[in-house]
């Protein structure tokens, strides 16, 4: 079982966003640094009084100033679809692979992800022990995965429900499927009884 298999049954995975919020920060923290240098005169006191917007540079783009906007235009059209891509992809839901059981052509076998889920939430609650339990696949069609809450009644014995959830649901579940591993990230909740009314 690989380990980024296993990642992803315990939450889905932000890899991307964190990469481009850390190359931002970095971005900006070496602009900020590269400014403070210049203004404190550590690069020759010239330099460091000279304007922010160098007279050099708005020459240059007075002299071509067709070209410039084009390009400035062309630049934000450019940073609005990547935006625009990046938080579509960061707001839609994390996707519920369904399984392919059987390939064949004009015989296909496919498990929904909701069927999955649904046939290991019912074996779950009926472990001695669990009240309730909620189940999501999770992954990808080629290595799928599970997340699962059970909620334990007050006094059970958590190695006993452990042992059976191992050796009865996940074993059951990997048979069923045809799968030689099948990552699961397993939550336990205290069960909250009902508050009795005091008279």
């Amino acid at each position: 079982m690989s380990r980024s298999v296993a990642t992803k049954a315990l939450s889905r995975s932000y890899t991307g966003e964190r990469t481009l919020t850390f190359l931002v920060g970095l971005l900006a923290l070496l602009g900020g640094a590269l400014a403070l240098v210049v203004g404190f005169g550590w690069l020759g006191e010239f330099r460091g009084r000279r304007p922010l917007l160098d007279p050099i540079a708005l020459g240059w783009l007075g002299g071509h100033a067709t070209p410039a906007r084009i390009a400035a235009i062309v630049l934000g059209v450019l940073l609005f679809a990547a935006g625009l891509k990046w938080a579509v992809r960061s707001l839609r839901p994390e996707p519920r692979p369904d399984l392919d059981l059987d390939r064949t052509e004009g015989a296909e076998l496919v498990v929904t992800a909701a069927a999955i889920a649904g046939a290991v939430q019912a074996d779950a609650e009926r472990l001695d022990g669990v009240s309730r339990a909620r189940v999501r696949a999770v992954g990808s069609r080629i290595s799928p995965a599970l997340r699962i809450t059970l909620w334990l009644r007050e006094g059970t014995d958590l190695k006993g429900v452990w042992a059976e959830l191992d050796a009865q649901v996940l074993t059951r579940a990997r048979e069923s499927l045809g799968l030689p591993s099948l990552p699961a990230a397993v939550r336990l909740e205290l069960d909250t009884s009902p508050a009795k009314r005091v008279r």
